[in-house]
């Protein structure tokens, strides 16, 4: 069974932060459905702008589209592409590289933020008060995790998503 891409911003996003072999993240995607292993697919393909390999993601499609405004990673349910140590640290890198001089870009980098951090707390259990060890399925979101593992609470969580949301609103 594929992983579910959710919406095309959280497939786009997923692609943004996955490398090649070669380790360049360059490439002009191309999208198109498909089907892969007897099911439906979203399918992307590219050639590395470095090294010129071609690359080829397929995901499963949700159950239900869900609409809005940029950025629209998903519904309620929690990423399958991206754990939350993957999306910790994409607003981390987009809180820490923040233009001063440019107000636009500067309120949509907080907005992505925003929403990655809203992506984390999707994973913390109704009856829990942080997200649990095994919702970390890669190296990197596990790093993130074992170096830090107080970020992934959910009051914590919150307090930062509130502050990206009134700092990409001024």
């Amino acid at each position: 069974m594929l992983p579910v891409a959710r919406t095309r911003d959280e497939a786009r996003l997923f692609l943004d932060l996955t490398p090649c072999e070669c380790g360049s993240t360059d490439a002009d995607w191309q999208h198109g459905t498909g089907v892969v292993d007897g099911e439906l697919a979203s399918v992307y393909d590219a050639s590395c702008a470095d090294c010129g390999a071609e690359r080829t993601y397929s995901f499963g499609l949700p159950e239900r589209e869900t609409g809005g405004d940029y950025p629209n990673f998903g519904g309620p349910e929690p990423s399958q592409l991206l754990d939350p140590g993957r999306w910790l640290e994409l607003a981390d890198q987009l809180a820490s590289m923040l233009p001063p001089d440019d107000p636009e870009t500067r309120a949509e980098a907080l907005a992505i933020a925003a929403a990655s951090v809203c992506e984390i707390l999707k994973f913390i259990p109704a009856d829990a008060d942080a997200v649990p060890a095994e919702a970390f399925w890669t190296e990197q979101g596990r790093r993130v995790y074992d170096e830090q593992p107080g970020r992934f609470q959910r009051a914590r969580l919150q307090i930062v998503r509130e502050t990206y949301e009134q700092a990409a609103a001024r």
